[in-house]
């Protein structure tokens, strides 16, 4: 492991830096290690696989937008990297990127340098175990953690001024990338100074140089930035691919249960059908079953102090074969022909690398005879302790299966009551980076938990599975009936749940006075919720080891319709800005111009949603905007088409909406009637506009309904 520094704080560029190792002494790959005086290599080259970057000419407008300039890297006038050595050189990273850098920092003993620049906010994702990642936020390079796989920015240059406000807010972001067989992540020294840590994770293997380890680039929306970054990176390195590009199981859109909470290692197949018997019960069917650990066939070994549970045989353990249940099989045709589950099998092993593509094809394989219909595969972050003698963690992670989706955080713990907010905003945060590679899963949750209302309002903006690990007969169906349909669908939004812009460089867990809003997408409407993670928790780990007491803190915030991103894409052409926000929890109707807001106020482990749509004008007299099963957590995720037919004598607005439930939507006056599957229903309007009456239950295989609002013409 090598490491070098990039002397920040400053500006705005899209760029990728590389290392070069003066000496191939740097080997050790336990942890990063400084060496005085020495300046290692950033340089811009690719890989012979990868694209030439030296054929790509930069437009005229992206040399204006970054430059070196005397040893300071600079994007629109504002400086992103500082005191660079003389041999620092810039090119393009590819197309629609500003500039990329090629650095060479030279080896000058004794001497340090250090940032003059200032003017950057910094959020990071950095891995606080070897399995997880959390936020950080700061100013100053000093402050950014060890192992950060993602540093945001945000030009804080005159904030507020006239100038700021004509050329828009800055964002500049860095990435860490692979690099041939070697990994790439930044962290923060007291000199102020950012360093760049580049390991293999093989002793045997060593490089002279790094060739584009880290990925520079900027732009006005965060958003879009990470998006575009992230496409870009996956193109030229080859390594993964955009979410956009990978197929998604069908199984997301599905309510589920795991067994892991429930049982632990003792699950058993009589257990499995009283859970699923439970929950069928109560009427929120789950439609796919995770059967955690403990199914499979293990011996144990002791290795000196250590303990281990190695598998013994592809197939089941003792407990899925036996007089009440035959085998896995016969377990799996049962619970399907009576619950219409898909079934997901967990592992947990270590295989040689060399026979990793042997020992899945015949697990999957005897898997997929029985049944079953997918795979989840815990405690890969194993695989990269294991590179000595492999070619290092690199090589030996390349050989693992790509998946569309995969975990977001550490997992949910009911039994630690100050982690709940924790995980609420790990996930939240994470998914900025994590939703453009997968669809993030942010962990079952407890439905009977005194956290259960905020851990499954989180759940409906996630945009990703929504399961629980209830054990058998002990839910809460006030909760999951928020999320779960009769028939077992959940309404799931379109993106991965972000923070939104104005919360990306606060701390929602520990400044006392920064509320948490996450916004989502779907069809036709907007989604924010907002959760009070303030005094219930803090950012240390292990928990055991402090004595955190939690207090409730009162916070009131800030609510827009402009803070859900990509409104654009539902709004249409003759949008004139004005919105329908309706309130979850206080059943309260708004109407909001898009950059409007209204005040919220929440106490600790608390939150409230807002489903927000544009309000059209149908037939240029009819005001109207749809909100979906407003008793829904995401009532706007039903809505699957709007539209309207008009004549002389009325306009009727057709919707097509999943169901059962309570519809709900702004209309500025009374129909004249409204239709369900073409059966008149009785319909309530109130002084605010607010439009509602009953879906009623239906055959229909495809769960939606056929709903027709008629205005009588005037």
């Amino acid at each position: 492991m090598a490491l070098t520094r990039l002397l920040m704080m400053a500006s705005r560029p899209p760029c990728s830096l590389s290392l070069s190792l003066p000496s191939p002494s740097y080997k050790k790959t336990s942890r990063c290690c400084c060496h005085r005086g020495r300046r290692l290599l950033l340089r811009r080259a690719m890989p012979g696989a990868c694209q030439d970057l030296s054929t790509i000419t930069p437009t005229p407008r992206q040399q204006s937008m970054s430059q070196l300039e005397r040893g300071s890297l600079l994007v629109g006038g504002r400086e992103l990297l500082v005191r660079a050595p003389p041999n620092v050189t810039l090119r393009p990273a590819g197309a629609g990127v500003a500039a990329a850098s090629r650095a060479l920092l030279s080896s000058e003993p004794g001497r340090r340098r250090r940032p003059a620049a200032t003017g950057w906010r910094w959020l990071s994702l950095f891995r606080f175990k070897i399995w997880w990642m959390m936020p950080a936020t700061g100013v100053g390079a000093a402050a950014v953690p060890a192992e950060t796989q993602m540093v945001l920015l945000e030009s804080t240059i005159e904030a507020g001024s006239a100038a700021a406000a004509e050329r828009g807010s800055l964002y500049a972001l860095m990435l860490p990338v692979l690099d041939g067989g070697f990994r790439a992540s930044l962290q923060g020294i007291p000199e102020d100074e950012l360093q760049f840590c580049f390991e293999s994770g093989d002793p045997d293997v060593q490089t002279m140089e790094a060739v584009d380890a880290v990925f520079i680039n900027s732009g006005d929306n965060p958003f879009k930035l990470l998006k575009e970054s992230i496409k870009m990176v996956s193109k030229i390195k080859g390594t993964f691919t955009h979410i956009e590009h990978k197929e998604i199981p069908s199984n997301l859109d599905w309510f589920g249960w795991c067994t892991w909470d429930a049982f632990y290692k003792a699950v058993n197949p009589s257990g499995i059908e009283e859970g699923l018997q439970s929950l069928r019960e109560g009427g929120v069917p789950p439609r796919f079953l995770i059967i955690d650990d403990g199914w499979q066939e293990t011996v144990d070994q002791i290795q000196g102090s250590r303990r281990s549970h190695p598998l013994s045989d592809l197939k089941e353990n003792h407990k899925f074969r036996g007089e009440t249940c035959k085998n896995l099989e016969y377990l799996i045709k049962k619970i399907k022909e009576k619950h219409g589950v898909n079934l997901e099998k967990f592992g947990v092993g270590i295989v040689d690398p060399d026979k990793i593509y042997e020992f899945y094809n015949d697990q999957h394989s005897y898997l997929s005879s029985v049944g079953v219909d997918g795979v989840k595969v815990d405690v890969q972050n194993v695989l990269e302790t294991l590179g000595r003698g492999f070619g290092g963690r690199v090589a030996v992670t390349r050989n693992a299966l790509k998946s569309a989706v995969a975990k977001a955080s550490e997992d949910f713990m009911p039994r630690e009551p100050t982690l709940q907010t924790l995980h609420i905003a790990s996930v939240a945060f994470n998914s900025l980076l994590l939703g453009e590679i997968f669809i993030p899963d942010w962990d079952m949750f407890h439905s009977e938990h005194e956290s259960a209302e905020f851990h499954g309002a989180a759940r409906a903006l996630s945009g990703g599975v929504v399961y629980v690990s209830d054990r058998p007969g002990v839910h809460d169906f006030s909760v999951l009936k928020k999320l779960v349909l009769p028939d077992g669908s959940i309404l799931r939004a379109r993106y991965a749940g972000r923070p939104t812009r104005d919360c990306l460089f606060t701390d929602p867990v520990m400044d006392g006075k920064s509320l948490l809003k996450i916004w989502n997408l779907n069809n036709f409407t907007g989604v924010i919720g907002v959760f009070n993670c303030q005094g219930a928790g803090q950012w240390v780990w292990p928990v055991k080891e402090t004595a955190y007491v939690p207090i409730n803190i009162n916070i009131t915030g800030q609510l827009s319709p402009s803070d859900v991103e990509s409104l654009e894409e539902i709004d249409g052409d003759d949008w004139n800005g004005e919105t329908a926000v309706y309130a979850f929890s206080s059943c309260s109707l708004s109407r909001l111009q898009k950059h409007q807001s209204l005040e919220v106020s929440l106490s600790t482990m608390t939150c409230e949603i807002y489903n927000i749509s544009p309000i059209k004008i149908f037939s240029e007299v009819v005001r109207f905007a749809p909100l979906g099963l407003i008793d829904m957590f995401n009532s706007g995720g039903a809505l699957h088409n709007v539209s309207s037919i008009a004549d002389s004598s009325a306009t009727t607005i057709h919707i097509r909406c999943q169901g059962p439930g309570r519809f709900g939507a702004y209309s500025a006056t009374r129909p004249e009637l409204c239709r369900v599957d073409e059966n008149e229903v009785e319909f309530a309007h109130a002084e605010d506009g607010l439009l509602t009456f009953y879906l009623p239950p239906s055959s229909s295989q495809d769960n939606l309904r056929h709903v027709e609002i008629v205005y009588k013409a005037s």
